[in-house]
């Protein structure tokens, strides 16, 4: 069981770069997991018989990759959850979008509802009841034919949320389907969650992990596209 490149790790967290393709915890389909995957790691680094904590601190959609934070203890998983709950944890996304947004760069605000049957969310009227409201703010790197390069910032942390609300602006995301794109990218979604800003939950140290955007982004993009952290911008 292969774990996925390891951006960062010590005794209370560990963070993974996530592959396209991978869930992060259990699904119907009974894939491996991103889950099971840490979890084995973890074990094999304890003391004879024990097993080790390790909880994942949230989550990517299957088809998108980037950073995933896990707690390696109670302490630290507490603290993290809390952080999230607080907006204290930034998170930074590239996104290839075709066609390009109208607006070289913008906050969106939306209220999504999610259909649990077909694992899709929409845009809704304002305040419709059990819709979440849904903000992000992205900007245009630049562009390529019919194609465009973002950085996306999510203010709050909805499912789906980057993907359906660039799909309402007329920008959906290159490879998903489920959210008006023209064609399927080999079950990938041009997104990828490619920083993680926070301070430590233990020591409180400021903490900025990066995950390198996967190579072969050069495939829809071009040859010369950014490698590595080229592409994770200050």
């Amino acid at each position: 069981m292969q774990l996925p490149e390891i951006i960062y790790e010590d005794h209370h967290l560990v963070a993974v770069n996530k592959p396209a393709g991978i869930p992060v915890a259990s699904e119907e389909t009974g894939s491996v997991t991103l889950l099971e995957m840490v979890r084995h790691w973890n074990a094999i680094r304890q003391a004879e018989g024990k097993k080790g904590y390790c909880v994942p601190i949230h989550f990517l959609d299957r088809p998108v990759s980037g950073v995933v934070l896990f707690a390696l203890s109670s302490k630290a998983a507490g603290r993290l959850n809390a952080l999230f709950r607080d907006r204290t944890i930034h998170k930074t996304y590239v996104a290839l979008a075709s066609p390009p947004p109208q607006k070289s760069q913008a906050t969106l605000e939306h209220w999504l509802i999610k259909d649990r049957d077909d694992n899709r969310a929409s845009v809704a009227p304002t305040e419709t009841k059990d819709a979440k409201k849904c903000t992000l703010s992205y900007r245009v790197i630049g562009t390529l034919e019919n194609r465009a390069l973002l950085e996306v910032r999510p203010i709050t942390g909805r499912s789906h949320q980057i993907r359906a609300q660039m799909a309402a602006i007329g920008s959906p995301l290159i490879g998903d389907v489920k959210y008006g794109a023209r064609s399927a990218w080999e079950k990938r979604v041009a997104l990828h969650a490619a920083r993680l800003e926070f301070n430590h939950p233990v020591g409180d140290k400021a903490m900025k992990l990066l995950a390198p955007v996967p190579d072969y982004w050069r495939d829809i993009w071009s040859s010369d596209f950014p490698s590595g952290q080229d592409i994770i911008f200050p």
